[in-house]
């Protein structure tokens, strides 16, 4: 075997040096074989280099409400530059950059929906994340001073619970921008996730880090007999309180504010969820948090994982995304599915299973047993 290693450890470095030289480089773009292939690789490097520019034409798009304004049809550039707010130049040079990226499209004198701003226009909590993420290119606009810990990242502010702040500490108006965006973007989660486990073979679920309680509320629609807890922060919880019995579903939750890390979690529950929460903590927290999470588990519960994880075939890009998203946020990172079932099998649980899902560019699923 590592005689094979050492054979394919040459034959990568022969490919590097090779496809580094700018003499094959124009060899490749000549020859009719490897044209296409060459064509393809300078396309990837053209969307890397300008990728951040594509990202800020779609922000442009959603903080202008350019979906909605199409959704009912095309309409020509004159009307577009009024409803938009713009002058005619600064709408056609927004919409050509739209159509070239597929958000919008051109329509003999009109623009119309493209293919992608037509999915966007029916996934507000898609166009959530978008509008959120300017907090993120702030951070980046100096990557190098962030990898060295040069400066602060401004989504550790957003996040206030990342920043070593005792929680019973934080106010209603503290965990309000964070708990509202995750409110908005956790539906799709929620679907994706039920969609692939059937929670209704439970009678108790335990949401912990549940936040506003959306994913409780679409496990209890899903299953009408399910029991249901949430726990979080206090401030959270009370928002909780208030979205769940706006549904109807109070009377079937306990919500219990606390620190998940230090205080013990509610008892009694057959299958537990940790939704986007892993990967928010170091080593040491995420161990911590599910040793609390076993202690309030009877062996053979299950535990469900619910968030981005790395190495994941069709969410490989997650690993830049999450990588450096929780780099500015101050805490966390993703992790493959081999460290978290490691981190699981200290905390005395088993049995792992990645569920397949239709979207793993969205969240990945694993389940876990109490043992």
């Amino acid at each position: 075997m590592a005689l094979l290693d050492q054979w394919l450890e040459r034959l990568r470095n022969a490919r590097d040096e090779l496809v580094a030289n700018p003499r094959f480089q124009r060899w490749a773009l000549k020859n009719p074989v490897t044209r296409p292939l060459a064509r393809r690789g300078a396309r990837a490097g053209l969307d890397l280099a300008a990728g951040f520019v594509y990202s800020q034409v779609l922000v442009a798009c959603a903080q202008l409400k350019l979906f909605d304004v199409l959704r009912d049809g095309p309409l020509s550039l004159d009307a577009l530059a009024t409803e938009l707010a713009l002058s005619e130049p600064a709408a056609r040079r927004l919409l050509e950059a739209a159509a070239s990226l597929g958000l919008a499209e051109r329509r003999g004198a009109k623009y119309g929906l493209g293919l992608l701003g037509a999915a966007f226009a029916g996934n507000r909590a898609a166009l959530a994340i978008v509008e959120h993420q300017p907090l993120l290119y702030a951070d980046l606009a100096d990557p190098v001073a962030l990898l060295r810990q040069e400066k602060r990242g401004r989504l550790a502010d957003y996040w206030p619970y990342s920043d070593g702040v005792a929680p019973e500490a934080l106010s209603a108006q503290q965990v309000g921008p964070y708990s509202a965006f995750m409110a908005s973007t956790q539906p799709m989660v929620a679907q994706e996730a039920l969609d692939a486990y059937d929670i209704s073979r439970h009678r108790h679920l335990l949401d912990i880090g549940g936040g506003e309680g959306v994913f409780l509320a679409a496990a209890g629609a899903r299953a009408p007999h399910l029991q249901l807890a949430l726990f979080d922060l206090p401030a959270v919880a009370a928002r909780a309180k208030e979205r769940l019995e706006e549904s109807g579903l109070l009377s079937r939750a306990d919500i219990h504010g606390g620190d998940f890390l230090n205080d013990p979690l509610p008892e009694g529950a057959d299958v537990a969820t940790l939704i986007r929460i892993v990967h928010d903590h170091d080593d040491a927290s995420a161990l911590k948090l599910l040793r609390n999470v076993r202690k309030a588990l009877a062996p053979g519960a299950t535990l469900l994982i619910i968030e981005g994880m790395s190495g994941i075939k069709g969410a490989e890009p997650l690993d830049a995304y999450y990588g450096f998203y929780t780099l500015a946020m101050g805490r966390g990172a993703p992790r493959r599915v081999e460290e978290i079932e490691a981190l699981l099998r200290e905390a005395g649980f088993g049995k792992f299973r990645l569920l397949r899902n239709a979207l793993p560019a969205l969240a990945s699923i694993l389940a876990a047993k109490a043992v």
